[in-house]
């Protein structure tokens, strides 16, 4: 961004966005935004795609916290979860000289030479819900869950629940390579580590519903009634897994005990109704946050580099109690 916007912002100051994501009015003519001089501030933010109900939500609550009405003009690209197609996306956007890019990364390694462009063309770039292996210096902050808290707390429910009798269980994993994929294993495997709860089998899922069927399906042939325990690591895939276990002939919740990570309405509605046992939320209405550090960072001043959001955990009395007012 060029010094002489930067020093405009800095001397209009920046509006605070409320907690609905709304914060001063502009629209895509340039009146009255809460950029330098009325100019509206362009963002590029790349999506993984749309897998889930979680990420339609995501998806939603960025639209509207980037909209004309709080000073900005949104160029949107979803990926389709293929990560060559967001960095393309990513290099479109360096190329247009938008003013900030946000990144929802696929995966969580291979960004380091297209981070490194878009910091020689002085854009900033904030990552939203995922995180990357690469240098901290290549992103300005991160906004998001915190991954590996959410297995710890699936697995701390497991452990308190089955852990102290011989249980199986099989995995939905993530996108594999994806930093909840990676972090969710990792809490959830710390929290069950001592007890009676083995691993059958883990498999990807692609945090959708179809594959979740399908790798629950396979897993159902092999183990059969062997099985126990289903962690999947998204409500969708634990919700494809629903179809796959009644065509088997169980009953889920009961004879296959399931936990899962999200907490959209779809999965709460299971777990209302007794299909899944346990469901720990994973917030996506990160749009506000995200759009007020964008702000921040353009008008100069300090952000903290990383935002966790708070996340909740459901049984199936908190899950009927919350339905009547899910937003998601």
């Amino acid at each position: 961004m060029k010094k002489g916007i930067i020093a405009g912002l800095a001397l209009l100051g920046v509006v605070a966005l409320a907690a609905t994501g709304c914060s001063g009015a502009a629209d895509a003519s340039n009146k009255g935004g809460s950029g330098s001089n009325g100019k509206v501030i362009t963002v590029g933010f790349a999506q993984t795609g749309s897998e889930s109900g979680w990420r339609s939500a995501n998806t939603e609550s960025m639209k509207d916290a980037f909209s004309a009405k709080n000073g900005f003009k949104l160029i949107f690209n979803a990926a389709d979860n293929k990560p060559e197609n967001q960095i393309a996306a990513v290099r479109s956007f360096i190329n247009q000289g938008v003013d900030a890019i946000v990144i929802a990364p696929v995966v969580t390694t291979g960004w380091d030479d297209v981070l490194k462009e878009a910091k020689d063309a002085d854009i900033p770039v904030i990552l939203e819900d995922r995180t990357i292996d690469g240098s901290s210096d290549l992103y300005k902050a991160w906004i998001g869950d915190d991954f590996k808290k959410e297995g710890e707390t699936a697995g701390a429910w497991a452990k308190t629940n089955l852990g102290d009798k011989a249980t199986n269980m099989v995995v939905l994993e993530g996108t594999t390579g994806s930093a909840p994929a990676i972090d969710r294993s990792t809490g959830f495997s710390s929290a069950i580590s001592g007890t009676q709860i083995k691993t059958l089998d883990s498999q990807t899922g692609n945090f959708t519903r179809a594959d979740g069927k399908t790798v629950m399906e396979g897993f159902l042939q092999k183990y059969g009634k062997d099985i126990n325990l289903l962690f999947a690591q998204n409500d969708d895939m634990g919700l494809g897994a629903l179809d796959a276990i009644k065509a088997a002939g169980l009953t889920p919740g009961k004879d296959i005990q399931i936990v899962t990570i999200d907490g959209t309405h779809d999965g709460l509605q299971a777990l209302a109704d007794g299909q899944f046992n346990y469901v720990v939320e994973c917030n996506p209405l990160l749009g506000p946050t995200v759009a007020k550090t964008v702000k921040d960072v353009l008008a100069g001043k300090a952000v903290e580099k990383k935002q966790t959001a708070t996340d909740q955990a459901f049984d199936q009395e908190q899950a009927k109690q919350a339905l009547p007012t899910r937003k998601y």
